[in-house]
């Protein structure tokens, strides 16, 4: 028996889901920084877990067959995903799973209806936790899903996230997120100053062990 390969209908249109709009990820050193911290803050949180996929400025499609449905937040975590590289999140091609929190950092380019557009498409695409903020004032708003929906919170100066565990803190005039273990994210000034100053006390160490070694010799073996 030969079975028939199915031929392609000529007038079915392939549709096109585009991985970017030619617009930069941020409008100043300030947002892109933020932007950076938290995206690499979230990677080295969940490195070990290979069903969290964190992603920053990538193009997230929730609907098939609708590629004028489209954002990109600034980050975005989905749980339940595996890690790996991709130009666009196309919901129904990863288990229709919706990405849970978002993050939206603010430039003095985002306009408030640019803004209430983006809390409408959070709302209606099941993300579970909305966190925007604005480094010019330091206002972090926080919107959590109910029944109702996405519902704005009381913001305070130590908020932690139920589904990140990570804890929320503008004390300090400017947004500093810290792991479940207090450890804080840092940023990439930070983690390249603290990286100069491990490799210059190894040196140190080595340094010492060198002179001891020139005095006493090699060190006693075990055994």
């Amino acid at each position: 028996m030969v079975s028939q390969l199915s031929k392609p209908n000529p007038n079915e249109v392939e549709i096109i889901y585009p991985e970017s709009d030619g617009k930069p990820m941020a409008d100043n050193t300030k947002q892109f920084e933020l932007i950076v911290e938290i995206k690499k803050g979230l990677d080295w949180l969940y490195f070990n877990n290979p069903q969290v996929f964190v992603a920053g400025d990538l193009f997230w499609y929730p609907v098939k067959g609708q590629n004028t449905i489209v954002t990109a937040p600034d980050v975005m975590v989905v749980f339940g995903r595996p890690k790996g590289d991709r130009g666009s999140y196309r919901q129904w091609e990863e288990d229709n799973i919706a990405p849970q929190v978002v993050f939206e950092i603010l430039s003095p380019s985002n306009s408030r209806h640019e803004m209430s557009k983006k809390l409408l498409f959070f709302d209606r695409y099941n993300v579970e936790e909305y966190y925007l903020y604005d480094p010019e004032t330091n206002l972090l708003d926080i919107w959590l899903r109910t029944n109702n929906g996405l519902e704005p919170i009381f913001s305070n100066d130590d908020w932690v996230s139920p589904r990140l565990n990570v804890r929320f803190d503008t004390s300090t005039g400017h947004l500093q997120l810290y792991r479940p273990d207090g450890t804080k994210f840092q940023s990439y000034i930070e983690v390249n100053n603290l990286l100069e100053a491990t490799t210059e006390r190894l040196s140190e160490a080595e340094a010492m062990l060198q002179k001891y070694r020139d005095r006493f010799g090699d060190l006693p073996s075990e055994g």
